[in-house]
């Protein structure tokens, strides 16, 4: 855990590398509300970046995990969040004199997430550990610092003990605040 933080921090203090359009940005910092969370984007291409969320939040149990679940129980536990997003709208949203402030599009890519031990609140799981990864779309729109995300997918997912399934739509909603940005 204590690599993850230095490496975190080792991107935010560097120097961009590789330009980027008027608009977009190299690193942003978000405060997420919906699933509290702090949010690291990186961006590594002109349209592609990646993001890292850690938090703690609502969450939906997986069937092959969970040994015990009251009815629609909810999963509350803290997360790790790693999401790789290509946007492939940003000269579209330009000409049509759009914003891309703060990396703002459509975009498809690749996440990860895993999650640990919930609070008790009757839902049994598997093992305290579980992991997913899946294909998404989505799109982040912001309002000056204010920033709406949505994104959905099919995950594999699976924990520790060997436990795994197929969950074919997972999706995620983030309301948050921009904090800081280069």
């Amino acid at each position: 855990m204590k690599k993850l933080i230095v490496i975190i921090i080792s991107l935010f203090i560097l120097k961009p590398i590789i330009a980027q359009d008027v608009g977009a940005k190299r690193s942003i910092f978000r405060l997420n509300f919906i699933n509290p969370g702090i949010e690291y984007e990186y961006s590594v291409s002109n349209k592609s970046n990646i993001s890292v969320n850690i938090g703690y939040g609502l969450l939906a149990s997986y069937p092959n995990t969970t040994a015990v679940q009251p009815q629609n129980a909810p999963l509350f536990a803290p997360f790790f969040d790693l999401h790789y997003k290509i946007i492939y709208n940003f000269d579209k949203r330009k000409s049509k004199n759009k914003t891309i402030d703060y990396n703002a599009g459509d975009f498809f890519g690749i996440k990860f997430i895993g999650r640990g031990k919930n609070l008790d609140n009757g839902l049994i799981r598997t093992d305290d550990f579980d992991f997913a990864i899946g294909p998404t779309w989505g799109i982040r729109r912001n309002f000056k610092k204010n920033s709406i995300l949505f994104n959905v997918g099919p995950q594999y997912y699976f924990d520790t003990k060997g436990n795994n399934g197929f969950y074919p739509i997972m999706f995620e909603l983030n309301i948050g605040y921009i904090l800081a940005s280069n």
